[in-house]
């Protein structure tokens, strides 16, 4: 027998080897088909009239739109810039160029050639013990013979009780004890110590502190005033005047610098000084007064920092940029005004080594000072 037909039949007697399952997932599962229809029967019956065969929809509107029917919304546009951001953007632009301005009007006058330069004085302010802050003014011309002593002295009150701008005008004839010298008058304490012992001499005759000084000389008052008021100063004069070839005739006018100057310095007539300083307060309520006008408010940043830069001052930048505008709005409603000596309370002398002077009544008159300032 031959190896082939020994081996024949050998896979025959073997057991047969069961088969391996591989996964299958329909022989896994077992499937019971039912009736196409049957399903549809054990349902309730169709209420709604938005149903068909195989599928429920609800009348919900949301889901009732396809993914693809809906439109995105458009997101609603966010204002850039709402009224109030407007409006603070706006006031912010404004400082910006008051501020700019007034450094420009600053930077003209210290580059200006054609008026003599003012050294800051050494002047040892205080703040009054009413709060306020009072500014000594001192005016003087520099081209006359009295070029030493002040032609105008004044005190400015602001922030005080009354909130208001008040203006004190001190007669230059006015006979007071000057620290560390005779009695005198009171604009020789300008000659001799300067704005800090005109300071001591309100203090000490007048019980009036002072914390900052202005010394302006009249040449820079007339470029100022033209700057502010390129058409002029509106004002009605008083009486005919006439000074240094200036004619001024009696009536309501328009006035540049130099005719507002004239006009403020004359006193030549039987009322002298005390016409001269009425003249000086009127012209002070004239130009606070025409502040309103918004060309003049435009104007006047520039215009505020070439007096800085005209003036001898130790009065800080920021206080003109805080109190200016303020001082600007308060002053054109009118300033409160007193002028030392009060009626009746003055007598003329002649003295010596002084000439003809004021003799007043001291204690009269610091309490009348006393009295205007604490309102």
């Amino acid at each position: 027998m031959s190896r082939v037909d020994r081996y024949k039949h050998i896979h025959d007697k073997s057991k047969p080897v069961e088969e391996k399952n591989g996964f299958n997932p329909r022989k896994e599962k077992n499937y019971t088909e039912e009736p196409r229809n049957s399903y549809y029967q054990e349902q309730e019956p169709l209420d709604q009239p938005n149903q068909h065969l195989g599928q429920t929809y609800t009348t919900d509107k949301s889901k009732n739109v396809s993914k693809k029917d809906k439109k995105p919304k458009k997101p609603k546009r966010k204002r850039r810039f709402s009224w109030p951001k407007r409006i603070f953007l706006f006031l912010v632009l404004l400082i910006v160029l008051a501020v700019g301005f007034f450094f420009k009007g600053k930077s003209y006058a210290e580059n200006d050639n054609s008026l003599p330069k003012e050294a800051i004085e050494t002047f040892n302010g205080v703040k009054s013990a009413n709060g306020a802050n009072n500014i000594l003014i001192l005016g003087s011309d520099t081209r006359g013979d009295d070029s030493g002593r002040a032609d105008t002295i004044m005190v400015l009150q602001l922030d005080g009780p009354s909130k208001k701008p008040r203006l004190i005008s001190f007669m230059r004839d006015t006979f007071v004890d000057i620290p560390g010298y005779d009695a005198n008058k009171i604009n020789a304490a300008y000659a001799l110590g300067g704005a800090d012992l005109v300071r001591q001499t309100l203090a000490e005759n007048f019980n009036i502190q002072t914390r900052y000084y202005a010394k302006v000389d009249f040449q820079s008052f007339e470029k100022i005033i033209d700057s502010m008021f390129p058409s002029g100063v509106k004002i009605d004069a008083e009486k005919d005047l006439n000074l240094d070839g200036v004619d001024i005739f009696k009536g309501s006018q328009k006035m540049d610098g130099h005719k507002l100057l004239q006009y403020a310095r004359f006193r030549k007539d039987e009322e002298g000084d005390f016409g001269r300083v009425r003249r000086q307060q009127q012209v002070m309520t004239a130009v606070m007064g025409q502040l309103k006008n918004p060309l003049a408010l435009l104007r006047t940043p520039e215009s505020l920092g070439r007096l800085v830069g005209y003036m001898s001052t130790d009065v800080p930048t920021s206080f003109m940029l805080k109190n200016g505008p303020s001082l600007m709005l308060k002053g054109g409603g009118g300033i409160e005004r007193l002028t030392v000596p009060v009626e009746g309370s003055w007598s003329n002398l002649d003295i010596d080594y002084a000439g003809s002077v004021l003799q007043i009544d001291l204690d009269t008159n610091k309490e009348a000072v006393q009295s205007f300032l604490d309102q």
